[in-house]
Parts: C-alpha cells; sequence; structure tokens
C-alpha cells in the first residue's frame, strides 16, 4: 500500500511541477531558470513541514515519509537543476550558472529549515 501511495503522490508531484514551472516561466519570461529555482525552494519548505509534523507527531511516520518520498520527491528536480546550470554556463553566462547552483543549494536548505520551524508549534 505504501509503494502504491508513493507512487500516486509522485505523479502527482510531478504534474505539479510542470504546472507551477510552466506558470513561472510565463509569468517572468527571462533565460534564468526561475521556475526550477521556484519548484526547489516551495518543495524544500513543504519537505522540511512535513518532516516537521511527523517530527512533532501530528503526521504519522509512514504518511510523512510517502508524501515527502513521492509527492516531494516528483515535484521536486535536482536534476533539472544542474541540467540548467550546465545550460547557462555553456550559453556564456557563467555567473548565471554559479548563481544557479549555488543559490539553489543554499535557498533549499534554508528552506527545508523554514519548514522545520514552521511545523514546530505543532508539537
Amino acid at each position: 500500500m505504501t509503494a502504491l501511495l508513493i507512487c500516486l503522490l509522485g505523479g502527482l508531484g510531478a504534474m505539479a511541477r510542470f504546472a507551477v514551472d510552466g506558470a513561472v516561466r510565463q509569468r517572468w519570461a527571462t533565460a534564468f531558470p526561475a521556475g526550477t529555482v521556484v519548484v526547489n525552494v516551495s518543495g524544500s519548505f513543504l519537505a522540511g513541514l512535513l518532516s516537521g509534523a511527523a517530527l512533532a507527531g501530528t503526521l504519522g511516520g509512514p504518511a510523512a515519509a510517502a508524501a515527502v518520498v513521492g509527492f516531494c520527491g516528483g515535484y521536486t528536480t535536482f536534476s533539472t537543476a544542474m541540467a540548467d546550470t550546465v545550460r547557462l554556463a555553456r550559453d556564456g553566462s557563467p555567473l548565471r550558472a554559479l548563481l544557479n547552483a549555488a543559490g539553489t543549494g543554499a535557498l533549499t536548505v534554508l528552506a527545508v529549515l523554514a519548514g522545520l520551524a514552521a511545523a514546530a508549534p505543532l508539537s
């Protein structure tokens, strides 16, 4: 049952990523991969929030694990972020490439911490 839930949530996460990335790209037409950054940062916040809720006992461990692995795993995309970084560097924007890689790494860690902090009152 858990495997099926992870599969379903992963599919929903991938569909959400497609929708959010597309909406961001449509809103801000730029060579910088803002959609991928928004997806990864928001997904990291959600992963922190769900993990914090599980640690607080508000959300059952298996349910939280399925949501983080399934939905957040399908929603976030490290591989696309790194492919975007390589594309930026290859297209003559090494500073943007560096900002994308370093910024994504820093912002996603901060987003997880913010999610954990947001879940703290649940305990």
